[in-house]
């Protein structure tokens, strides 16, 4: 923002310098660099008051397996239930469905398949968890005070939650093999426009 700004002021009286050395008509040279000023001051207090939404916890796990993203799926609509397979020592497998449509699963076949299913106005708000050279625990916590844990107490503890208020999740990222290697969490305001959900 201070860049651009020292960057108008010098375009500013670099284009006045260029333009009074070659027009004699000073008055309307001068109120020519003078509007461009205020056309870029102005652009530059637009962009820096619009508040910010979107957020990144993450990537927690290790550095293996094959690099996935939701940001797609978003488009769906919001975050309606997630699917988390576990086995004794890690979580292996995850497919989320935003509005009506499951996102492709990602991870491995062994262990347990768990079910969560959002009230409808339901979101997380926050994520936290256990990982070490693979995600072993989530913990996905709604606004609507419900909680849901799965996995394994074991190993570096992790806690994602937005950097702005009234934000919720929105996509996951991360990789995954046999297991999900790692995993991350985008947050932004809750979807307004899902545009399959009516279907």
């Amino acid at each position: 923002m201070i860049r651009d700004l020292f960057c108008s002021v010098v375009l500013y009286h670099s284009c006045c310098g260029v333009i009074l050395s070659e027009r004699r008509d000073v008055c309307s040279s001068h109120f020519l660099c003078r509007m461009l000023l205020w056309i870029l001051l102005g652009i530059c207090c637009i962009a820096a008051a619009q508040p910010r939404s979107s957020s990144y916890s993450g990537e927690y796990g290790g550095g293996g397996g094959k690099r996935f993203s939701h940001s797609g799926n978003q488009l769906d609509g919001p975050i309606t239930a997630l699917r988390v397979r576990t086995n004794r020592y890690y979580i292996t497998g995850i497919q989320v469905r935003y509005g009506t449509t499951w996102s492709d699963y990602k991870g491995g076949s062994a262990g347990d398949l768990e079910e969560i299913f959002l009230h409808p106005g339901e979101n997380v708000i926050q994520v936290s968890g256990k990982y070490s050279s693979y995600l072993r625990k989530l913990v996905f916590i709604t606004n609507k005070g419900r909680q849901f844990s799965i996995g394994k107490e074991y190993g570096t503890s992790f806690n994602g939650a937005p950097l702005y208020p009234n934000t919720v999740l929105r996509y996951i990222s991360g990789s995954s093999g046999s297991v999900i290697d790692a995993i991350g969490f985008h947050w932004d305001y809750a979807s307004s426009n899902c545009v399959h959900c009516a279907k």
